[in-house]
């Protein structure tokens, strides 16, 4: 007996499909007239677009078999042969069909982390693509992430995810956005997050040179504004420098590179306190150092002259006291100077007040003699104590 002709229909379902969707195939194997009965045996599927190939068997049952797979994962346009193999009484036959399977849809998920942070703080985005049902598969290609305020940064996927770092965003709250650039298989898609940046905490440190200093030595204050970890960059802004409260005079510097410095000469003696105040600035908050200053007196040199000199028994002869500030003191002493004169018979004791130009003079009218004169400065609260001799003929 020789087998009856078959005849085999392919159809597939849901066509199209997408990327990584289940597809069934169905193969109906029929004899060809006049050969009449149910075939029985089994059906070979192929489904290939040229770059995806896709091999499946079924049985026969009552004339009819269904294969499904997920196994699509190419876009493209599918060729579908269905083989019928034959059994005793029916021969076998060939049938096909056509799928197209088009790109999956795709959603991008973005997340930032760590959010909060703070200025300078390195952050990482993340954007995770995956297909939307009933698509399937792993995305491949790049995400491009684009914070407002601040940079654009290109990250590839690896396994649907992608990630990038970066300690540029800006105080406040941006928005992230993650655009997937979509591949051969799956579409493009964009997804954002926000991320919330706060202020970078700082440490201010006061300084003081010379330390101690003298009175009327130029000294300098200066402050170190450095960010607090995890925080990064460099402050910028004004370090106000308040010596002892308010009423004790207050300076301002620029910080440049972290760093503030004024100077000051008008320190009185003494031991000062000292509080910088950097003042914040957009990326960086407010903080507060301090220091304390010793001033001590600066020392003097006294020098005493006397005219007419030589003078003249009965003549009224004037002392002059020159008092200034040794170096590295500076200014102008006040106080008095107190002249001791004497020939060792004679003594006479005066008492002269400094001007305005650290002078005193007295005047006095002398015997016949050879007078020492010690002018003998007492100080101030700025000023150390210092004396000065000279000589008086009298004749």
């Amino acid at each position: 007996m020789v087998p009856a002709a078959t005849t085999t229909a392919v159809t597939t379902s849901p066509d199209p499909s997408v990327v990584g969707q289940t597809v069934t195939f169905t193969a109906t194997v029929t004899p060809l007239s006049p050969g009449a009965g149910t075939p029985t045996g089994t059906v070979t599927f192929v489904a290939t677009d040229g770059v995806t190939t896709v091999s499946l068997t079924g049985t026969l049952s009552g004339g009819t078999v269904s294969v499904s797979t997920n196994g699509l994962v190419t876009a493209g346009a599918y060729v579908v042969s269905a083989t019928y193999a034959g059994d005793g009484n029916f021969a076998g036959s060939v049938g096909g069909d056509t799928q197209t399977v088009g790109q999956a849809s795709t959603t991008t998920a973005v997340t930032t982390s760590p959010d909060p942070s703070v200025f300078g703080e390195s952050v990482t985005l993340t954007a995770t693509v995956a297909p939307v049902s009933p698509g399937a598969g792993t995305p491949t290609g790049t995400v491009t992430f684009v914070v407002t305020g601040g940079p654009t940064l290109t990250a590839t996927l690896s396994g649907g995810t992608a990630s990038v770092s970066t300690t540029a965003i800006p105080v406040g709250t941006s928005t992230v956005t993650a655009t997937y650039s979509g591949d051969a298989n799956f579409t493009a898609s964009s997804g954002t997050d926000t991320q919330t940046v706060n202020q970078a905490s700082t440490t201010t440190t006061a300084t003081s040179s010379p330390d101690p200093s003298t009175f009327g030595q130029l000294v300098t204050f200066t402050a170190n504004v450095a960010v607090n970890s995890p925080g990064a960059g460099s402050p910028t802004g004004t370090v106000t420098f308040v010596i002892d409260g308010v009423g004790g005079g207050t300076l301002t510097g620029t910080v440049v590179a972290g760093v503030a410095t004024v100077t000051t000469n008008t320190l009185g003696a003494g031991t000062h306190n000292v509080t910088a105040t950097y003042n914040g600035d957009a990326n960086f908050a407010s903080s507060v150092g301090t220091d304390t200053q010793t001033v001590n007196q600066a020392s003097t040199l006294t020098t005493a002259t006397s005219f007419p000199d030589p003078s003249t028994s009965g003549q009224t002869v004037g002392f002059i006291a020159f008092v200034s500030a040794l170096a590295p003191g500076s200014g102008i002493p006040t106080g008095t100077v107190n002249f001791t004169i004497t020939d060792g018979v004679t003594t006479v004791n005066l008492t002269g007040t400094l001007n305005g130009s650290g002078v005193a003079t007295v005047s006095s009218a002398l015997t016949t003699g050879v007078y020492t004169v010690t002018a003998n400065y007492t100080g101030d609260t700025n000023f150390g104590t210092s004396t000065g001799t000279d000589t008086q003929t009298v004749v």
